[in-house]
């Protein structure tokens, strides 16, 4: 296993992570027993770092990551985010007093003393500039309840206006071969601040595995079925915001990545690893076997200056003008 710096935290997280929504819930069946099992495959090849939110499974996903760490508390680090399970529109669920609550149930779900790197949720960016949310976060690290502190953020503007924001250690941010606004101007500038990066939907909600076909049908529970459109949160949450039929005609284009690398899901992460202002990659998984699928991508080759090129013209000329909402 790789590791990076987690920007200047002093963190060092491996460079393929694991985030935790599939195994909370929104991804359709899953059993803890699978779960279980892909955590701690993951913790023996030598990954140390998991996001969560308090909104997996409605806490579950937080409470599995305890049992899975247990004994291992002070090696694997912890990242959770909050607010959603809130009014993400009311002020009052940024105040200090509730913040203060999310944290605290967290830390119990968690069974830890402190959150190694605490999130903000993807709130709207009005709250964000009105900024009592940063203060509060700032009163937590002090009494030493979280470590470091982030932002998952929904659009390069909000990734922006959070790396001016001196307390911020971290942003969580959607980019793949289908989202490579991001590499344009936020990744330069966090990377250059010191802020670390990590990459959620690296596969855009599977689309980049190259295994869908035109018949393919998610469960009712799977937020690629009742989210296709934002219909339940923002739409560039699910399938990079292409929805299913588009996204899955432009992955055809992209097969040739696989040529040498083995599959498009190592080939797509691969690429993402190429980015020098990336900390660490946190693909989702639900058993063992896509754990050490996504693992394997340390080990393909990098992807040359021409073929970078080329993926970035194919962006701008095939891919932009489809992406819906903003990002």
């Amino acid at each position: 296993m790789n590791y990076r710096n987690l920007g200047n935290t002093g963190i060092q997280v491996s460079e393929i992570s694991f985030g935790t929504w599939a195994i909370g819930g929104s991804w359709g069946s899953v059993s803890d027993a699978d779960s279980l099992e892909a955590l701690h495959a993951a913790m023996d090849a030598g990954v140390n770092f998991f996001d969560t939110a308090d909104v997996y499974g409605a806490g579950h996903s937080e409470e599995l990551l305890a049992k899975a760490t247990a004994g291992r508390e002070d090696e694997i680090r912890i990242a959770t985010k909050f607010c959603r399970s809130a009014d993400i529109h009311d002020p009052q669920t940024y105040s200090e007093a509730q913040i203060r609550a999310f944290c605290e149930a967290s830390l119990k779900r968690l069974k830890r003393e402190a959150i190694d790197l605490y999130q903000v949720h993807c709130p709207p960016f009005a709250i964000l500039q009105q900024g009592d949310v940063f203060q509060a976060l700032d009163k937590l690290k002090a009494e030493g309840k979280i470590r470091h502190y982030g932002v998952s953020v929904e659009t390069v503007e909000e990734g922006l206006f959070c790396l001016e924001q001196p307390g911020v250690s971290a942003l969580q941010v959607i980019v793949n071969l289908f989202r490579q606004k991001p590499l344009e101007q936020l990744l330069p500038a966090a990377y250059a601040k010191g802020v670390g990066i990590l990459v959620r939907l690296p596969l855009a909600s599977g689309l980049l595995t190259g295994k869908f076909k035109d018949d393919t049908r998610f469960e009712a529970d799977d937020h690629r079925s009742f989210n296709e459109n934002g219909e339940q949160f923002n739409v560039g949450e699910t399938f990079a915001g292409l929805g299913f039929a588009k996204g899955l005609e432009l992955s055809r284009q992209l097969a040739w990545i696989a040529e040498g690398r083995e599959s498009m899901t190592r080939a797509a992460l691969r690429w993402l690893l190429d980015q020098e202002a990336v900390s660490c990659v946190i693909p989702g998984f639900k058993n063992r076997a896509q754990v050490e699928d996504n693992l394997r991508a340390a080990a393909v080759p990098s992807f040359t200056a021409d073929e970078r090129l080329r993926l970035r013209s194919w962006y701008e000329s095939e891919v932009r003008a489809h992406i819906r909402g903003a990002y």
